[in-house]
């Protein structure tokens, strides 16, 4: 049971890190791209909002799509192992909140990234 909520932190986890990196680099060349350029017009000072927005967006949704499923199969697999042991499900159970929290800091940190690239980048 351990290693299976392990499991799925730790690739909902690479998943959602390696997404929102993704994001940042995409959007960060952009502002490079753009900061290079010393005239620019005002339509490709909006096609460059519009990519980070587009960029912020597409890093939330597929984190907390991830952050969904990932909870969802750690919760199935919970409710599970209690329903075969009922005696072990204060362990269990301790052991799925604890997952279940690491999960959502990660989707905090992937809300976070995305605020950074629509602000700071």
């Amino acid at each position: 049971m351990k290693r299976t909520v392990i499991r799925v932190f730790a690739l909902a986890l690479a998943l959602m890190l390696a997404f929102a990196a993704f994001s940042g680099v995409v959007c960060f060349a952009e502002g490079e791209d753009a900061a290079t350029q010393t005239a620019q017009s005002a339509e490709e000072n909006s096609n460059g909002t519009t990519a980070r927005a587009v960029a912020a967006a597409a890093c939330i949704a597929v984190v907390a799509a991830v952050g969904a499923i990932s909870m969802g199969f750690a919760i199935s697999k919970a409710t599970d192992g209690i329903s075969r042991q009922p005696e072990a499900d204060g362990k269990i159970r301790t052991a799925l909140m604890l997952g279940l929290v690491f999960i959502e800091t990660a989707v905090i940190y992937a809300l976070i990234v995305a605020i950074l690239i629509i602000f700071v980048l």
